[in-house]
């Protein structure tokens, strides 16, 4: 008799979660006791637990996952227990690869996709995909390069692989829509289709595994891939997506111990079976009038928890394969992806009543919210706390020293534990050493990512709780085209961009020293990085601070140190200036030709 882990492994999950949160909160009450608990620290009280729900399921989440990687004998199968489909048997069902555009760099996009076709092409496997770009382009000088570019992309594979090139003049819904679009005009001629992002690429054996996977689970309604980023230039870009993967596989790997057949899907690198997606995963249109109304903006994980309520499943490969995408080059751009994903994920206010879905999707979009609004709730705390020092009397915040060194050391501990255990996971194996460049480069650069991500994160607390502050007046972030190739930054955009951090900066350090210096070392953390947000983000985009970390030889990926044969038509500058992807290259009417 076949016996489901899953309520088992929920109950357990829930169980950890909640006592470490009543527990954290319990020692946050004792450490504000010391004169009992005072209106102003109730609502520092109430503010903490908001921000909880993100940080301890992060926290339990890199533990199960750990435990998972290190002990079971099939990691992959004990999380995602999907088969594998049978290499040895030609592909029967057709598959369409989606490239949604909007505003891009045209002949980026297309240098992707030739090289993925070039390796489609090659596997032999061609006539089971066809290849659709979908723009959404409102620049009409880039729509017209487009249409020359595409049309000669599909002039090239001509009787080799279709590629159609279609532009919507109603950008209705953004993405959903585009691939709502699709689905009405050409969804009945496909069994799958595959979703890419702009800067989305994958190798064609990623591709054909997961289409084989598809093909060998007919209830599987949406397979995710794990994507981890492409070899950049860009120094902010570097240091994040190295910090992303270390803690992206242990994170994924235990979230996916608990949400099981009820898995995330991020929009992209990810293949959708057609058929119940059509039918079953319609986005509404929220209701009223303002920023959370109108077309679901983060559409991909109400896709999933509709595609769930249909009874197929969701699943996530928690395992490294090659799919990549690009990372925003410099904080601004990361701060406005951020604040567009801030505003669809807030959208799920109004998606918490859909009716007859599952208690683990239900907790999923509960958790997208808190992702959120955790960062104005963050600054509420600290506000508060700063407030109640200085206001004496009976609300004078007086607090355990002790026991608020310990909640501070568990708290930061929660909130770095998936990159500590993927980095575990790592220094434990050697063939995972090697791959990252040896045990010393993994730690040492991992504790300069740490501090990158001790400043940046105080700079997006901010940028989040301001734009939600805004969003009742009707402040909205659009859909703008994203920058996606390292340049530096200019002073006075960077400036107009980041004042408010700078501001919160100066007067968290003045106001911290007027009352007390032994206060400003505790402060330091949350205060450092919002004062030097501006020289943080413009050094952090130049050029030469790129070229500065890729010699340094920190902070590099698995891919810098052995570039696998898929990214060499890229000609990706950073594996360029590594000497990697040079001699190797081939070109792709070269590789038609063998094919």
């Amino acid at each position: 008799m076949h016996h489901d882990p899953m309520p088992f492994r929920r109950a357990v999950f829930a169980t950890l979660v909640l006592a470490s949160m009543a527990g954290l909160v319990a020692l946050l009450a004792v450490t504000l006791s010391t004169n009992g608990i005072s209106w102003g620290e109730s609502v520092m009280i109430l503010c903490f637990a908001l921000t909880l729900p993100w940080t301890v399921i992060g926290f339990w989440n890199a533990v199960v996952g750990l435990l998972v990687m290190r002990l079971s004998r099939d990691p992959l199968a004990s999380v995602c227990p999907v088969k594998e489909g049978d290499a040895t048997v030609p592909l029967s069902a057709s598959t369409a690869v989606l490239s949604c555009i909007r505003n891009e760099d045209v002949d980026a996009v297309a240098a992707n996709l030739e090289a993925m076709i070039t390796d489609l092409v090659r596997s032999c496997e061609a006539a089971s995909f066809s290849f659709y770009v979908l723009s959404d382009t409102s620049d009409e000088d880039i729509a017209a390069r487009e249409e020359r570019v595409f049309a000669d992309l599909a002039e090239r594979w001509r009787g080799d692989m279709s590629v159609t090139y279609r532009r919507r003049e109603d950008n209705f819904a953004f993405k959903s829509g585009n691939i709502r679009d699709f689905c009405e005009r050409w969804g009945d001629r496909h069994d799958y289709a595959l979703v890419l992002d702009a800067d989305s690429f994958m190798s064609a054996s990623t591709i054909l595994d997961m289409v084989r996977r598809m093909e060998a689970n007919p209830r599987l309604g949406i397979l995710q891939s794990l994507v981890v980023g492409m070899p950049t230039t860009s120094a902010f870009a570097r240091i994040f997506q190295f910090g992303m993967r270390l803690g992206m596989r242990s994170y994924t790997t235990g979230s996916a111990w608990w949400q099981g057949d009820c898995g995330p899907y991020w929009g992209h690198n990810a293949v959708i079976r057609l058929e119940p997606f059509i039918e079953a995963c319609h986005l509404p249109v929220l209701p009223g009038k303002g920023p959370l109304s109108g077309p679901v903006l983060s559409h991909d994980q109400v896709e999933a928890v509709l595609m769930r309520r249909a009874g197929y499943e969701v699943r996530v490969l928690p395992v490294e394969t090659e799919s990549f995408e690009e990372n925003p080059p410099n904080v601004l751009e990361f701060i406005r992806r951020e604040l567009r994903w801030c505003q669809g994920n807030l959208q799920y206010l109004k998606l918490l009543g859909l009716s007859g879905i599952k208690p683990t999707s239900r907790i999923q979009l509960v958790l997208a919210i808190l992702m959120f609004a955790s960062s104005p709730a963050w600054l509420v705390f600290m506000a508060l706390g700063a407030t109640l020092a200085v206001l004496g009397g009976d609300e004078m915040l007086q607090f355990d020293a002790a026991t608020g060194f310990a909640l501070f050391v568990i708290i930061m501990t929660m909130v770095f534990a998936p990159k500590i255990a993927t980095v575990l996971d790592i220094l434990a194996d050697g063939r995972l050493r090697r791959r990252f460049g040896g045990g010393l480069r993994v730690v040492a650069g991992t504790a300069g990512e740490i501090a990158f991500s001790a400043l940046l994160a105080p700079i997006m607390a901010v940028a989040v709780s301001i734009f939600i502050a805004g969003l009742p007046f009707g402040r909205a972030i659009g859909w703008g085209a994203q920058v996606r190739t390292p340049h530096g930054l200019p002073l006075r955009l960077t400036m107009s961009k980041l004042w408010p951090q700078t501001l919160f900066g100066v007067a968290g350090i003045l106001w911290t020293a007027n009352q007390s210096w032994a206060l400003v070392l505790p402060l330091l953390p949350v205060v450092l990085g919002p004062l030097l947000a501006v020289p943080f983000a413009l050094l952090t985009a130049r050029g030469d601070a790129g070229r500065l970390a890729l010699s340094s030889s920190l902070w590099r990926i698995p891919e810098e140190y052995e570039a696998p044969n898929c990214l060499l038509p890229l000609r990706l500058g950073a594996l360029t200036a590594l000497g990697a992807g040079t001699a190797a290259d081939y070109k792709p009417d070269l590789a038609k030709a063998d094919a």
